[in-house]
């Protein structure tokens, strides 16, 4: 058991708890679907979205930039419910995390890249709210992991000592980060070896 006492739990929401809200297979897909050129959608996202994840673009102007810059043949609430559409729980997490807050009295904290309209259709789609206390959620705070204030920002908010927070990641470098906070980071790969590597934290079931 860990020596000090796990008392908050930070996770990244896309590749934990859900899928991924807008990565390339689902703009390759967008792109089929809709009839658009997949090295040209993906470059337009990839000059923009980082900036549609810190919030300082609404979705409709950020698909202006990557979609809608000239006419198309369907509309922007079409393409809209297209990228709704591609959330999707992942297996066995949201049904554990619940458990494992309500057993040892976790503060949980999102500590999440992602975009205002996306992050609330996922909120409100798969009952976050019911799980996670605080939303370090980068169309929030105006920043983006890896920088590190994000991790200090769901420090202060949980009012946590590094040592006290677990933290699950699907992204090594993040991971990383997290650790030289002195924050214990868990490569999430998969339900078995994440509810492990709790375990072995003193937050079985």
């Amino acid at each position: 058991m860990a020596a000090t006492r796990i008392r908050t739990l930070f996770t990244d929401i896309g590749g934990v708890l859900l899928t991924n809200g807008w990565d390339r297979k689902a703009r390759a897909q967008a792109a089929d679907k809709f009839g658009l050129d997949h090295e040209e959608l993906h470059e337009r996202h990839h000059l923009t979205f980082d900036t549609y994840e810190e919030g300082k673009l609404t979705l409709e102007e950020y698909l202006t930039r990557i979609v809608f810059y000239e006419p198309r043949k369907f509309q922007q609430q079409d393409f809209i419910d297209f990228m709704f559409e591609q959330s999707q729980t992942l297996p066995d997490m949201l049904e554990y995390l619940p458990k494992v807050k309500a057993r040892y009295g976790l503060t949980v904290i999102a500590v999440s890249n992602e975009g205002r309209e996306l992050n609330a259709h996922r909120i409100r789609k798969y009952g976050l709210r019911n799980l996670i206390d605080a939303f370090v959620s980068s169309c929030y705070v105006h920043f983006r992991k890896p920088d590190a204030d994000m991790y200090r920002m769901a420090l202060d908010i949980s009012q946590a000592a590094p040592e006290e927070v677990a933290y699950l990641e699907d992204r090594p470098m993040f991971v990383d980060i997290a650790n030289e906070l002195g924050i214990r980071g868990i490569l999430h790969t998969d339900y078995a070896s994440t509810r492990a590597k709790l375990d072995a934290l003193g937050l079985g079931l």
